[in-house]
């Protein structure tokens, strides 16, 4: 159990961290804040002092109450100009000097921040890849130093990704976190499978969430027809910082939760059942805190453990228990600007090997699989989202995602 205190422990302090520390804001932001504060130049009795702007906002359901922001004041804040050579520079030298980018474009504090992010990563896995060959990837010491490795290659595939996105972001309007979502989802499509282990290929894919304030409950069916092969999932999750999925207002989407979950996966030709219960805590970090160029983006990192169970059919039951480190890691977007138009996307990896893309055949300690999902209400009612794996098997998804309740 160390390893996954350990990752929990990480998690849980980075959270932390991120909700003390201020926002990065733009120039034309601080100057716009500037003139909401009291004007201390008039100092005479006669004169009447310049109260905040803030006090004098009434509170509509447009213009969230407290510190205002550009959005919440229909302001857009000016941005760079999209150029060329910083995005070439983010890719070559970029992907191995991640900082590049920014550094072309003159942008010398996004750049600085971006390779102190990739040597944090790069020192985390030399911390634990020494150790890991010099024990020969010993059962005993394994177990916390694969955590750390993944959190070395979470850092610094980040800040690769983030270097890119800013070289390439002013040539777009960035989006923005929904100010709330659905009180309930409904979603129904078709997931192919092509796993030359198994014979089974087409599924339908059922899914629900529900979101009660800080509490979001999920549920999800994979059911292939002919072959009878069953994945239920049922899960929830607790908000412990941030502003729930439902009423975030003018919040940019930082949060930390924590999560459970129970897995039921049935294959009947092969003749076994599993079953699974994980815990574990995930967090989000809106990229613009630590970059303005980085508008629009996100940062994403879970860590857990999973425990599993394996019955087998026949005459004589066998039954195994086993434990596996859950931990993942992405980068995504925000799409849409308000509106009914809301969602998100998420270039993703996902280190757990028991799903149906399992994990990737390559390297020692086999890792887990690289996933695209994204997900976006096209109306108030009506969206899609779908979903693509790639592991030792290939998985897509696409399903229509309807919502019920709530007001925009």
């Amino acid at each position: 159990m160390a390893h996954p205190l350990i990752s929990v422990t990480r998690a849980l302090s980075m959270a932390l961290v991120v909700a003390l520390v201020p926002r990065v804001g733009l120039a034309q932001e601080e100057a716009q804040a500037s003139l909401l504060e009291p004007d201390l130049a008039l100092g005479s009795s006669d004169v009447p002092q310049k109260t905040s702007e803030v006090s004098l906002m009434p509170a509509t359901p447009d213009v969230p109450v407290g510190k205002p922001t550009p959005h919440s004041l229909g302001l857009t804040p000016l941005r760079p100009p999209f150029e060329v050579l910083p995005a070439v520079a983010s890719v070559i030298p970029g992907l191995l000097f991640h900082g590049m980018g920014p550094l072309v474009a003159g942008d010398t504090r996004t750049a600085g921040r971006l390779f102190a992010l990739e040597g944090t990563g790069l020192g985390l896995l030399l911390v634990s890849g020494v150790p890991i060959a010099l024990t020969g990837a010993s059962r005993r010491v394994i177990g916390p130093l694969y955590a750390v490795a993944l959190a070395g290659a979470s850092t610094f595939s980040i800040s690769a990704l983030a270097n890119i996105y800013s070289a390439v972001s002013p040539a777009f309007t960035p989006g923005v976190a929904a100010s709330s979502l659905p009180p309930l989802e409904l979603d129904f499509g078709y997931q192919h499978v092509s796993d030359p282990n198994f014979d089974y290929r087409h599924f339908l894919a059922l899914g629900a969430t529900a979101r009660l304030s800080s509490v979001r409950l999920e549920g999800a069916v994979r059911m292939d027809p002919s072959e009878g092969n069953t994945r239920v999932r049922l899960g929830g999750a607790y908000r412990l910082l941030g502003e729930p999925e439902s009423a975030r207002g003018g919040a940019d989407g930082t949060a930390l939760d924590v999560e459970a979950g129970m897995i039921y996966h049935r294959f009947p030709t092969e003749g076994f059942v599993a079953g699974s219960g994980e815990v574990g805590l995930r967090g989000r970090y809106a990229m613009a805190r630590l970059s303005p160029r980085l508008e629009g983006s996100f940062a994403e990192v879970g860590a857990g453990v999973t425990f599993q169970s394996y019955h087998f059919f026949g005459p004589i039951a066998e039954d195994a228990l086993h434990q596996q480190l859950l931990f993942t890691f992405g980068y995504g977007v925000y799409l849409g600007r308000g509106g009914p138009l809301r969602g998100e996307a998420l270039l993703y990896y996902d280190h757990r090997k028991d799903d149906y893309a399992g994990g990737l055949k390559m390297g020692a300690g086999v890792p887990g699989h690289f996933g695209l999902r994204g997900r976006v209400l096209l109306s108030e009612r009506w969206g899609v989202s779908a979903d693509m794996q790639v592991g030792s098997a290939y998985v897509a998804r696409l399903s229509a995602v309807y919502a019920l309740g709530g007001e925009l």
